[in-house]
This record gives structure tokens, sequence and C-alpha cells, in this order.
């Protein structure tokens, strides 16, 4: 409320105002993704389902047609690249002997071989990229295999790194420290001790006031208690804003008071609420690192809880033309005409993954 805000007074205000919207931001994402799942689990997976099984069959039918009489040299050509480059995927998720000789047949190469070739390859990046090597013993077929063989390396490389900082920081200890490493470590205690009395005197404040045995009136009591415990949560989290919430909710402290609180002490307040704000935003990445585990969206894609339902529905409703473009073209690739028509169409463009009226 002051016309001329001081540097602290001003950090402290950006920071709650931060704090406030990646607290709304946290708070949609936790409810906004149970909807989501349950959208995708009771509608968009049985159309994946049915989907895959109709490409399924789109490649059983091409590779009927593609021994039929009447097709050109180029025609064969050009649907041999197509039973193979949507086999492939296909194979990514199902073990089918039937569709594997397919592929192979039509791909001119053998599936397993370039899995194997594709995993070594996944397995020598790996290593590259983690500096260590993964062992001649993982299994170099499961993906999922050598994960955690990197991620038990990773912790057994941690720990060591821990011992070794642990070591170099007893050795430091052990040392005779200057003048002014002592006058570093000095003020940084008594920063860590400003900042921890900080938190201590609200909540001490607040626990004299919200003192359940203390209220004579059993409702103001109940109230009381659960305030109380509010306050409780919130002293063992280290969490300042939220007792400086209950303090104003309490009317222990208003804002003229808030305004007026000396630089020093902004200072620690101020550095108090810079963690919770790094808290949160973690907390924030890991869920939404979560979320792009869980259904396989791109790091790199913007992600807003308000908009992640509206794309699903979007992705379903996509999925659904697709589905009903797949049985139309089942029906009309029996027809060698209309097959050939539609390979005449496939040669005017560069790759099958450009193709906008391929139904697959």
């Amino acid at each position: 409320d002051k016309p001329h805000l001081s540097k602290a007074q001003k950090a402290f205000n950006l920071l709650i105002r931060q704090i406030e919207t990646e607290r709304a931001r946290l708070g949609a994402w936790e409810a906004t993704i149970p909807s989501y799942q349950h959208k995708y689990s009771s509608e968009m997976l049985p159309l994946i389902e049915a989907s895959e099984e109709l490409q399924v069959r789109m490649v059983r039918c091409l590779d009927r047609a593609s021994d039929r009489h009447g097709l050109t040299k180029s025609e064969r050509r050009m649907l041999r690249r197509v039973i193979a480059e949507l086999a492939g995927p296909l194979l990514d998720g199902r073990n089918d002997a039937g569709l594997k000789a397919i592929y192979n047949r039509h791909s001119g190469s053998d599936y397993d071989a370039d899995q194997a070739a594709d995993n070594a390859e996944v397995k020598f990046m790996l290593e590259d990229v983690l500096g260590f090597e993964l062992g001649d013993d993982v299994d170099i077929g499961s993906p999922e295999d050598m994960l955690r063989r990197a991620e038990a390396q990773m912790k057994e490389q941690q720990a060591r790194d821990e011992a070794d900082r642990e070591e170099w920081a007893e050795r430091q200890a052990s040392r005779k420290k200057s003048a002014k490493q002592l006058a570093r470590d000095a003020r940084r205690q008594a920063d860590e001790q400003q900042v921890s009395q900080s938190i201590r005197e609200v909540y001490r404040k607040l626990a004299s006031a919200l003192h359940p045995d203390r209220e004579p009136d059993p409702v103001e009591r109940e109230r009381k208690t659960v305030l109380m415990q509010r306050a409780n949560q919130a002293y063992q989290k280290n969490n300042l804003l939220q007792l400086l919430e209950l303090q104003l909710e309490m009317e222990h402290i208003d804002q003229s008071a808030l305004n007026n609180i000396s630089e020093q002490r902004l200072t620690h307040y101020n550095k108090i609420l810079k963690e919770q704000l790094a808290e949160l935003k973690q907390e924030i990445f890991d869920v939404e690192a979560g979320f792009r585990a869980q259904f396989g969206v791109s790091p790199y894609a913007n992600l807003a809880p308000g908009a992640i339902v509206r794309h699903l529905a979007k992705d379903i409703a996509e999925i659904q033309r697709a589905i009903r473009d797949l049985k139309k073209d089942l029906l009309a690739f029996e027809d060698l005409r209309q097959l050939k028509a539609w390979l005449k169409d496939m040669r005017r463009q560069p790759r099958i993954d450009d193709f906008d009226d391929c139904p697959f």
C-alpha cells in the first residue's frame, strides 16, 4: 500500500505472487490429471486398439493384393513400401509371426535383425551419454532392462560421488580455517539462525493465539484445532507463506503490519519464500514429467492443465475419423481399380509419412 516500496518489499510482493501462481498451476494439474486418465482409459485406449487391429487387417489386405495380376512394377514397389512402413510400427507392440513374415517379405530386410541393430545402437548411445558401460550381460532386446541397469549404475556412481564429497568435507574440516573462512562460516550460521528464528517467531505467535485448550467455546475450539493443525503442518515444512496467511486469517496481523516489517526481517522472509518457490516449481516439474512419461507426450511439447483434456478430445475425434476411413478403404481395396488409383495418388508424394489421404 505504500507509494514507494523498498527493494526488499518489492521482492516480497513478487515472491508472494509467484508462489500463488505456481500453487494455482499445481492445483490445476492435481485436479485435471484424474479426469484425463479416466477419459484416456475409457475412450482413447479402446480406439487405439481398434485402429491397430484395422491396420493389421490393412497390411494383410495389401499383402494379398500385391500378388494380384494387373499391377505394374512401379505399383508393386510402391505397395511394398507402404506395407513395410505400415507393418514395422505395428510389430513394435506385438509378437505376430505372420505380420513379421509380411514385413520381411516386403521390406527386403529381417525385422529381428533390424531390432537387434537398433537396440545395440540404443545401448551404445546410453553408454556414451552416461559415461560408463552397461555390461555385455544386459538384455539389449529389452529397453526396460537397459534402463534399469543404467539407473542402478547411476545410483552406484552417485553413492561413490557422495562418499568422495563427504571425505573431502572431512579433510577440509580437519584443516585450520583462515580468519576469512571463519568469518564466512559465522555469517552463514547467523543467517541460517535468523531464517529459522523468523519462522519460529511467526509460529509461536500463531500457537499462542490458536491454542485450543484456552478456548471455552466448543465451536471456536474446534475451528482453532483445525487451524492449529494447519499451522503445525506449515511449520514442519518451513512454509512461511502459509503461516503468514494463517496470521492474516486469524487477524493476528493485518496488511499494514506486513507493509511495516523491517528490512532485515523481509530479507530473511524473502530467502525462505525463494526456497518455497523453488520447491513448488520442482513439484510441478515432477508432475508434468510423470504425465509425459505415462502418456508418451514429447518433452518439448507445451503443456497446460486447462488444455490437455481438450487436446485429448481432439485426438479422440481424429482417431475416430481414421477408423472410419480404414474401414471404408478395406472394402475399397478389394477392387483392383480403386487400389491402382490410390497407388497413383501415393506416387505423387515423396514419403509415406506425408500422405494426407493415407488412411493410416
